[in-house]
């Protein structure tokens, strides 16, 4: 058998070198913590990592179930591993929602990528924006299921109104990554500017948001 010296193994050496210099499976096995009988933690690391064929976005969309469906990694692992992606995924959120100028729509999705680009269902947000086109608040609207969500433009822009925004950002993902309007996409949008209008509240753009790519309505000209 290997012998395996004690300052190479996963836990000492991300004491002696810091997490940077680790490879993922390392990373893994810190985590996982502890293997069973057919299987140690490093080896269901690379299980992990050969059931997503390397792909950390695919990992990013791991859920609880999605994690015990692999032997070897029960409820505490589970948890543990989904606590460890939403760590990470609130560090970007807090990271891109800083006092970030919305100049045009990659500023946008750079804000609004970590929300929603690791979602297995729809979500549907809004972005309020100052009169220095800073984010005050991201607000969740709607959750559906895998091809799609409603939207009350009433409550849109009740919250709105009630915050005073200057502008608002419309954001809703697609877990398909299929990133071409939907024609129920293209109406709503039309309805949420039309009322705007009324209100004296701009939409600056409405964001498709995908794993690693989005649509701008306002760059395809969208919202007139």
């Amino acid at each position: 058998m290997k012998t395996v010296r004690k300052e190479d193994m996963p836990r000492e050496k991300l004491a002696r070198l810091g997490a940077s210099d680790m490879s993922l499976v390392e990373i893994l096995t810190i985590l996982i913590g502890s293997g069973f009988a057919e299987h140690s933690a490093a080896d269901l690391a690379q299980l992990l990592l050969n059931a997503i064929d390397g792909d950390l976005c695919l990992l990013a969309r791991y859920n609880y179930y999605d994690f015990k469906k692999l032997k070897g990694i029960g409820p505490a692992k589970g948890a543990l591993l989904v606590a460890a992606l939403e760590l990470g995924r609130r560090r970007q959120i807090f990271e891109s929602s800083s006092k970030q100028v919305i100049r045009n729509s990659i500023d946008a999705y750079s804000l609004i990528k970590p929300y929603l680009a690791d979602l297995i269902r729809e979500e549907f947000w809004v972005f309020h924006l100052n009169r220095a086109s800073t984010v005050v608040l991201a607000e969740k609207l709607s959750i559906g299921g895998v091809a799609g969500t409603t939207v009350d433009i009433r409550l849109l822009y009740k919250s709105a109104l009630e915050r005073l925004t200057s502008s608002i950002i419309l954001a809703h993902n697609h877990p398909s990554n299929q990133m071409r309007p939907s024609r129920s996409d293209i109406e709503l949008t039309k309805q949420v500017v039309k009322a705007g209008r009324l209100f004296g509240i701009d939409v600056v753009d409405h964001l498709i948001v995908g794993a690693s790519s989005f649509y701008s309505f306002a760059d395809e000209g969208k919202l007139n």
